[in-house]
């Protein structure tokens, strides 16, 4: 059977399912539907399923990718058709079709987000916002798998925009997706660690699209 991949939204109360659940509510909604994953061999077999970029928990998101072999063939039609009514509230199929692209030429997506102010005018938020991210360098303190360790993440964020509302200042950026990889959560531990004043009371983030390394939507 040949590899094929999912693109698929995650909304609403789905965004607080983790990386590990997902999996989990995958692999029962595709029985649910009557699809079977393929397995590996070996002693400890697995479905040969993959989430190409695990998404945080608490962001949402219209362009999850995912790639997945079946034991039979299925046109893919068929296969969203069947998971539009096996998904649960918040997971929605787009799209299935042949995998041919390799995961390592998802180099950058392009996020939205909106940051909260409850009681700061937000004209001055936005300018702060846009002075700060034209910074050469964002230092930051985050954790990796060795510890805690300083980071760029300047390098990481390929373009950044603002625009004020009220209460709100909603953000557009194209970050790296991959090596280095940017979790939009980093922006505001930025702005936490280095311009307190700036941060806001609340944020959330949404994933819109995938790219290639010329900025051609990755599929």
């Amino acid at each position: 059977m040949n590899k094929l991949r999912l693109r698929f939204s995650k909304t609403g109360k789905a965004i607080y399912i983790s990386h590990l659940d997902l999996m989990r509510t995958m692999q029962r909604s595709f029985a649910r539907a009557e699809l079977r994953f393929k397995y590996s061999e070996g002693f400890n077999p697995h479905p040969q399923m993959s989430v190409l970029l695990p998404l945080g928990v608490g962001c949402a998101s219209v362009c999850e990718l995912m790639d997945f072999t079946l034991t039979e063939d299925v046109p893919p039609e068929e296969i969203v058709s069947r998971l539009s009514r096996a998904l649960p509230e918040g997971l929605a199929p787009l799209d299935c079709y042949a995998s041919e692209r390799k995961v390592k030429e998802l180099k950058f997506l392009r996020i939205s987000g909106v940051f909260e102010y409850d009681s700061r005018p937000t004209e001055p938020m936005c300018d702060g916002l846009t002075e700060f991210f034209g910074r050469e360098a964002i230092v930051i303190t985050k954790r990796t798998k060795r510890g805690e360790g300083e980071s760029d993440i300047r390098p990481a964020i390929r373009e950044i925009s603002f625009a004020a509302g009220e209460n709100t200042v909603t953000l557009s950026a194209v970050i790296s997706a991959q090596e280095p990889t940017l979790n939009p959560d980093n922006l505001t531990a930025a702005l936490r660690q280095l311009a307190p004043d700036l941060a806001p009371d609340f944020a959330k983030f949404r994933r819109e699209e995938t790219y290639d390394a010329d900025m051609t939507v990755f599929r």
